[in-house]
């Protein structure tokens, strides 16, 4: 038998998933104790104590100076930026995104114009953000609108463009007008598809915000991750990133949960 014909088992899935995941933690949890046994010191790789210690005290017990619980302070305002942002990039491009796939005048204006902007490497702007808007929230949430929008759009517009010209015909012939064709034709089929295109963003918008927290900001796990770099703190960095991680997955999980509720005839017409 060939292996492209093998499939596992549900429990054999199960086993496969988290196989890489206990190596990861195995060779972390060896080589932490062989460096650890030549240096007790060594920062590098700290002991697995040692980083829930440090979690523990950040987590639940408040600063001496700010009385905040620093680790949850630096997680709300990661992720308030990464919502509001997320927000903006999402409905914009929802609403451009259906007028360029739709309207070809709309296409021949703006999608050249959007592949253009979309090569532009976001992080380059942001100096140019902190001098135009400040050093406030603004030019955070900014640099992940600007990293995620082009690409939202451009996808969007691409799958509305996808769809069968058979669909705009009989619309027209029931009497159907442009703003209801976009309405009732193409918008709820765009939704499931904007689910996908988001849960593909998510990685550059994490990126993109810790980037900007790392420069300028006074709380968020970015800020926090390289204020500790300074001191070597490993089992503060560690952690953090592992949450950050986290919470990138569970965003993910989130919205394929929303797609399989709210659209569950996209998994089957895409199976199709």
């Amino acid at each position: 038998m060939r292996l492209l014909n093998v499939k596992p088992t549900r429990g054999q899935a199960v086993i496969l998933a988290a196989l890489p995941f206990a190596l990861t933690c195995a060779a972390y949890l060896l080589f932490s104790h062989l460096r650890l046994a030549e240096n007790p010191n060594d920062k590098l790789l700290p002991a697995v104590g040692g980083m829930v210690q440090m979690v523990t005290d950040l987590a639940f017990h408040p600063d001496p100076r700010t009385g905040d619980y620093t680790f949850w302070v630096d997680t709300a305002a990661s992720l308030q930026r990464l919502f509001i942002a997320l927000s903006i990039s999402t409905i914009a491009a929802l609403v451009i995104g259906i007028v360029m796939g739709l309207l070809p005048l709309a296409g021949a204006l703006l999608n050249p114009y959007v592949a253009v902007i979309s090569m532009a490497p976001p992080l380059a702007l942001l100096p140019i953000l902190f001098i135009v808007m400040g050093l406030g929230e603004t030019s955070k949430i900014t640099l992940i609108v600007i990293g995620t929008f082009p690409l939202l759009v451009r996808d969007l517009a691409l799958r509305v463009s996808e769809l069968p010209r058979e669909q705009f015909l009989k619309a027209q012939t029931l009497g159907a007008s442009t703003w209801q064709i976009a309405l009732r034709v193409v918008l709820p089929q765009m939704l499931p598809r904007l689910v996908d295109a988001l849960r593909l963003q998510l990685g550059p918008a994490w990126l993109f915000l810790i980037a900007a927290e790392a420069i300028a900001s006074d709380s968020g796990l970015g800020y926090r991750i390289f204020l500790v770099r300074r001191y070597l703190a490993m089992d503060i960095i560690l952690p953090y990133v592992a949450w950050i991680t986290l919470l990138a997955f569970l965003a993910d999980a989130a919205l394929r949960w929303l797609q399989a509720r709210a659209f569950p005839w996209f998994a089957v017409a895409r199976a199709s």
